[in-house]
């Protein structure tokens, strides 16, 4: 029996690093199913800690895969979170590659 060719499978080269560090697979995931979401929920959600996520959304903020909007709420900052155009689909080609490895 001749072992499945692997030339239709993605390469691990194609697989977006900046997305796939486990904390920020975590973010993006979350951000991917909401329209936005608060810095606490996505801490609640995520299990990171404050500088954990900040630094992260950071990094996510540099590559312009997320938006971060500030203001305040009930004289509260307020920090909210979103994808934007290109980290939906920087995290569906991730998704995709995922896929195809797995399959």
């Amino acid at each position: 029996m001749t072992p499945p060719s692997n030339k239709n499978l993605p390469s691990l080269n194609e697989i977006d690093r900046l997305i796939h560090e486990p904390a920020r697979l975590l973010i993006m995931a979350n951000l991917y199913v909401l329209e936005a979401a608060d810095f606490l929920y996505l801490m609640n959600q995520t299990g990171l800690t404050f500088g954990n996520l900040s630094g992260h959304m950071t990094r996510l903020e540099e590559a312009r895969y997320i938006e971060v909007e500030k203001s305040f709420v009930d004289k509260r900052p307020n920090t909210r979170l979103s994808l934007t155009d290109a980290g939906r689909k920087a995290f569906e080609e991730y998704r995709k590659s995922m896929r195809g490895l797995l399959a």
